[in-house]
C-alpha cells in the first residue's frame, strides 16, 4: 500500500503515508478493535490502516485535512457501510460530537487512532486531552522523541509540560519503534506507536485542572531557571518552601504530584483564577 499515483506527499501537511505490510498488522494487533466499537482515524492517508479497521466491523470515522485524498478515501470505501469522514482540521475537529445524538451515556465510548502529521503532533495532543471524558484509549503513530516526552518522568532530559499534562489524564504506554523505511516518503527519524489510556479519574486529582495547566507552562517556559524565578508571579520562597517545594530546583525536577500541589495552593489564594 504505498504512494497513490498522482497524489504527491505534501510536506505542509507532514504527510508520510505507512505502507509496510508488517507495522500495520503490529499497530491493528495492538488497537485490537472490535465489531460496533467507535473508532476515531485522524489523518487516514491513503488509507493504509483504514481497510484493517473497517474489516474488523467497528464504526469508522476518517477526519482528514487534504481534501484531494477525501474522494481517494471514499472511492475506496465506497461499499463500506462503516465508514464515514470528514474533511476537517484534526486540530479545531470537535470529537465529542461524533457522540451526540441522544443515545444516553457518551462516556468513553471512542477510540482514537492515526499516524499523526508530526508537525502538529504536539498540540493535537494537547487538544485530544480535551476530549478524555468520551476517549476509552488513543494508538497513535508519533515521532519517537514525542513518545519519549510523553513518557519521560522527572530528571529525564525529554520531561516536560507535555510529559506532566499527559500523564495527568493518561497512563502513557510506548508500543514499539518503527523505522523510517515503514513509509513513503521516508522520514528522518524513527517513530514509535504509543496507548494512551485516559483515566476513569486522575491519579492526582486537581482542584482546577486550567490552573495546572497554566503553572506547568509557566514553569516550563523558563526550564533552566529556578522555581523561585520562574514561578515568582504566582508564588513567594517562602510560599513555595512551605509546600516543601525547594524554591532552588528547577521544573524537571517536579512530578506530578508537586505540581498539583501549587496549582491547589493558587487556587485555594485566589478561587477566581479562570
Amino acid at each position: 500500500m504505498g504512494k497513490k499515483p498522482g497524489h504527491q506527499p505534501r510536506k505542509r501537511f507532514g504527510q508520510n503515508f505507512l505502507h509496510d505490510g508488517t507495522v500495520i498488522e503490529r499497530i491493528v494487533k495492538a488497537i485490537a478493535p472490535q465489531p460496533g466499537q467507535y473508532l476515531v482515524e485522524i489523518g487516514p492517508g491513503l488509507g493504509a490502516l483504514t481497510q484493517p479497521l473497517i474489516d474488523s466491523g467497528a464504526n469508522l470515522t476518517a477526519v482528514e485535512l487534504d481534501r484531494d485524498l477525501i474522494p481517494v478515501l471514499r472511492t475506496k470505501f465506497f461499499n463500506a457501510d462503516n465508514f464515514r469522514i470528514f474533511e476537517a482540521d484534526a486540530l479545531r475537529f470537535d470529537y465529542a460530537s461524533l457522540l451526540d445524538g441522544g443515545n444516553g451515556d457518551t462516556r468513553k465510548q471512542l477510540r482514537l487512532v492515526g499516524n499523526l502529521p508530526y508537525n502538529i503532533s504536539t498540540p493535537l495532543i494537547f487538544h485530544l486531552l480535551e476530549t478524555t471524558s468520551v476517549v476509552a484509549d488513543m494508538h497513535f503513530m508519533l515521532q519517537k522523541e514525542v513518545v519519549d516526552r510523553l513518557a519521560a518522568h522527572p530528571g529525564d532530559s525529554q520531561y516536560g509540560r507535555l510529559s506532566i499534562m499527559a500523564q495527568y489524564y493518561c497512563e502513557i504506554k510506548p508500543v514499539f519503534n518503527v523505522g523510517p523505511g515503514a513509509f513513503n516518503p521516508p522520514p528522518k527519524v524513527w517513530s514509535a506507536i504509543v496507548r494512551l489510556q485516559p483515566y476513569e479519574r486522575p491519579p492526582v486529582p486537581a482542584r482546577d485542572v486550567r490552573i495546572l495547566s497554566r503553572v506547568v507552562a509557566q514553569a516550563f517556559s523558563m526550564r533552566r531557571k529556578t522555581l523561585r524565578n520562574s514561578l515568582r508571579q504566582y508564588l513567594s520562597e517562602d510560599q513555595l518552601t512551605a509546600l516543601k517545594i525547594d524554591p532552588q530546583a528547577r521544573p524537571e525536577n517536579l512530578g506530578l504530584l508537586e505540581f498539583v500541589r501549587v496549582a491547589d495552593y493558587i487556587a485555594e489564594l485566589d478561587p477566581t483564577q479562570p
